[in-house]
């Protein structure tokens, strides 16, 4: 791979951010080059410092969403600690924050209040309802939103209640819009010299990735309703059980199930007039996955695997965490990265899964400890003297 400055590199960026969307959305800009200092509360720092799994007082929740970024801890109530800002505000080309609604304003350091400082600012706000609307003000998590945002309605069996996705998506979905969103602005910066406000809403993410849901309902006027592992529009498109576990099988369309019917073996499905399109496998999936079942349940999940991808077949099994992490090809991909830390000592974090042709595989750099950066930052960064230094310490601002 050619080596090269990383994409973002010279982009600097003050993260107010904490928990995960806010963190997830600086960590991505952080992969790609960004210099990010984490703005911290002084003494207890980002809510995550005490999330599982904590190992020797740190968290191994906190290093993976922090990596790439210097901490700087303020008592954010002092005003001192708030020219700070105002003067970080004039280096920074970007601020983050995921407070609630009307939090960053009443401190000081809202847009308004940073855009008097540097007029070029691009200010994001990740929050969970945005900052219009009624539920601008409602207090939100990633369940919440997954909830409210259509998640939930989706996912799940048919009759049975209703699920959240195993991880946090809606956290996730908005710090991924935020990223690209904070990204595009800065294209328009450079093309317009104007900076500009950024509203990222998690139930807005949520729904607005929610597939041919809300198009079948405003298409059709019928809302379709949770199908646990089938596809809303595509047969055979589900979970099949083999001899020791289970399968995925996708097909998405008349070729692909043509050779999912030569492969089990089962050429007369071709003949059935029920399975002769798409919308009438669909209509039919339940017997038709009878007889794909019937073929996979015969076989284990290894051997299924081998004889569909050998012919072309969409198929894979349900990995494990535990073979997740041992996974060839995701160690080919540098998806499992070494980073060091000072008292984890070497520890393995999902990479990133953006790869360029003519920049150099992104580095990883270990989360910082809470105010481990306060001095380098005054320093070497707003120029403050030794004296300026203590005296902000002996105050108790850092």
């Amino acid at each position: 791979m050619t080596k090269g400055k990383r994409p973002l590199d010279g982009v600097k960026v003050m993260d107010f951010t904490r928990v995960y969307a806010g963190p997830y959305c600086t960590m991505m800009l952080a992969d790609l080059g960004a210099e990010v200092i984490k703005i911290e509360k002084q003494g207890t720092g980002d809510d995550t410092h005490d999330f599982q799994p904590v190992k020797d007082g740190e968290s191994g929740y906190f290093t993976y969403l922090n990596r790439n970024k210097k901490s700087l801890s303020l008592n954010l109530k002092a005003k001192e600690s708030i020219e700070i800002v105002k003067e970080l505000a004039t280096w920074a080309d970007i601020v983050v924050e995921n407070f609630s609604p009307g939090v960053v304003d009443r401190l000081g350091v809202g847009y308004e209040d940073l855009r008097a400082v540097n007029p070029r600012i691009i200010y994001g706000s990740i929050s969970g309802f945005g900052q219009s609307g009624p539920y601008s003000k409602k207090p939100a998590y990633d369940l919440v939103c997954q909830a409210m945002g259509g998640y939930m309605t989706i996912t799940g069996e048919a009759e049975g209640k209703p699920y959240k996705l195993g991880t946090s998506i809606a956290d996730a979905a908005a710090g991924i819009h935020m990223a690209y969103a904070l990204v595009a602005a800065l294209y328009y910066r450079e093309k317009t010299g104007v900076g500009q406000f950024v509203d990222v809403a998690m139930m807005d993410t949520v729904f607005s990735t929610l597939e041919n849901f809300i198009v079948t309902k405003t298409l059709t006027g019928t809302a379709p309703s949770r199908n646990g592992n089938a596809n809303l529009g595509s047969a055979p498109f589900n979970l099949y059980e083999t001899k020791d576990g289970y399968v995925t099988i996708a097909c998405a369309n008349n070729k692909l199930f043509e050779k999912l019917a030569t492969a089990i073996g089962k050429t007369d499905l071709l003949k059935d007039p029920r399975y002769k399109e798409n919308s009438l496998r669909k209509k039919n999936e339940s017997t038709l996955n009878k007889a794909i079942e019937e073929w996979t349940s015969r076989h284990t999940t290894k051997d299924v695997c081998t004889m569909l991808e050998a012919a072309a077949i969409p198929a894979g099994p349900i990995l494990t965490i535990d073979e997740l992490v041992e996974d060839p090809h995701l160690k080919a991909r540098n998806m499992l990265v070494e980073i060091p830390h000072p008292k984890f000592g070497m520890i393995k974090y999902p990479g990133n899964p953006i790869k360029y042709s003519k920049t150099s595989d992104l580095c990883f750099n270990s989360a910082p400890l809470l105010g481990e950066h306060n001095e380098e930052v005054l320093k070497t960064i707003l120029q403050k003297s030794a004296e300026e230094i203590k005296a902000l310490r002996d105050k108790g601002i850092f």
